[in-house]
């Protein structure tokens, strides 16, 4: 029974995608059914208890068409306030108030179904006078007409179908409109983590790629001359790969949490091994994780491009921490325009993260020559006790 068993797989994936869904908005057929109120009426006709059979009959077809248009187009916003909707309901109204007067009866039994267009149609905050007025004036009708026992009956069923109606499409209306923006909300937050994870994995690859390369030709050239030194290149690499291994396992999951010391410490030995003597200074007091996180990737991704770009033989970092903010800088003295633009993917990236944090990226050519690239975020103590910590200064 193979083909019994494809049936339930598709009827399983189709209820599957169809769990998330509000499923189709509701139309004007959802009101058909109450045109049956009005079978009392056809009654009459059909039994030749009403006069001028043929009138209340044209008067019958016309309500009739008139509803469905109405509550038709009561479920299209720009419809539903569109000058042909509001005259269709006034002729409703009119049509109404004839039958209910000529023929009473059952035919009164016509004003809770035009109480339920208007509810349908008239949505806002002006419609509860219009239903008590609806509602007055039918039951002003239904008592002369039929007396005055009958009128709270005609103008309570007036006033609660268009009250109803109206309360019960609007709360309807409001759900789907929450679902949609609730939809609209995930999908942006499958974005932004979808852009996070890139960022995350352009910063890392990129970094760790170049430390690699920069390596293998620092061991490939010592490989003639200096076998321990090549070897020791060799393990650095092998070092590196591993690491990039558990940070990207880490950026998957989403769990990484960067330290600014262990990229300065990367920096040095990236640096070193491209012959670009670093030179670091950092002072201040400590930084808060997330401050120390954001300042990692700056100078991961800053290091990368002067390995990859500059030409550089000295680069200088310098992380200050005074006040309520902390800047980095990170110069070098190679050729400016072999630098890469400030449009670039890492950097871009970059400028939109600390710019969430409060903070701001700038990068360019240095007055002196070279490039620089200087970030800035607001520093905070790692908890209120390091407020007063005493400031370091490291060089090397």
């Amino acid at each position: 029974m193979a083909w019994w068993a494809r049936a339930r797989q598709r009827r399983s994936a189709r209820c599957a995608r169809g769990a998330g869904h509000a499923g189709l908005p509701p139309t004007g057929f959802a009101l058909l059914p109450w045109l049956l109120m009005g079978l009392g009426s056809f009654s009459n006709l059909l039994q030749g208890q009403a006069e001028n059979p043929w009138i209340g009959g044209l008067g019958l077809l016309v309500f009739n068409s008139l509803y469905v248009y109405v509550t038709f187009r009561a479920f299209d916003r720009e419809k539903r306030r569109s000058l042909p909707t509001r005259l269709a309901l006034l002729t409703m109204g009119l049509v109404t108030t004839g039958l209910a007067a000529g023929y009473g009866g059952n035919w009164l039994l016509f004003f809770p179904l035009l109480g339920l267009a208007t509810g349908a149609t008239l949505r806002g905050r002006h419609l509860g006078g219009i239903g008590l007025l609806l509602a007055a004036y039918a039951a002003v009708l239904a008592g002369l007409r039929e007396g005055w026992r009958e009128a709270p009956n005609i103008g309570y069923a007036t006033f609660l179908s268009c009250m109803v109606t109206a309360a019960i499409l609007s709360l309807s209306e409001a759900v789907r409109e929450l679902r949609a923006a609730r939809e609209e909300l995930a999908r942006r937050a499958v974005e932004k983590e979808r852009l996070r994870f890139s960022r995350d994995l352009h910063d890392l690859l990129g970094h760790t790629l170049s430390v690699i390369v920069v390596k293998s030709e620092a061991a490939r050239r010592l490989a003639g001359r200096d076998l321990d030194a090549a070897l020791a290149q060799i393990g650095d690499i092998e070092s590196v790969g591993r690491q990039a291994l558990t940070e990207i396992r880490e950026a998957v999951t989403g769990y990484r949490e960067g330290s600014l010391s262990t990229e300065l410490t990367r920096a040095r030995s990236a640096l070193a091994a491209a012959s670009v003597e670093p030179v670091v200074r950092q002072s201040g007091a400590p930084l808060a994780p997330q401050t120390e996180a954001l300042l990692g990737w700056v100078v991961r991704e800053a290091v990368t491009n002067v390995v990859r770009h500059s030409h550089a033989t000295r680069c200088e970092i310098t992380v200050e921490s005074a006040g309520e903010r902390v800047r980095l800088t990170i110069t070098d003295n190679g050729t400016p325009t072999a630098a890469p633009a400030p449009g670039g993917t890492g950097l871009t990236g970059l400028t939109e993260r600390l710019t969430t944090a409060g903070g701001s990226l700038t990068a360019g050519p240095a007055p002196a020559g070279g490039f620089t690239v200087t970030a800035e975020l607001p520093a905070a103590p790692v908890d209120p006790g390091t407020e007063d910590a005493i400031p370091v200064a490291l060089e090397s």
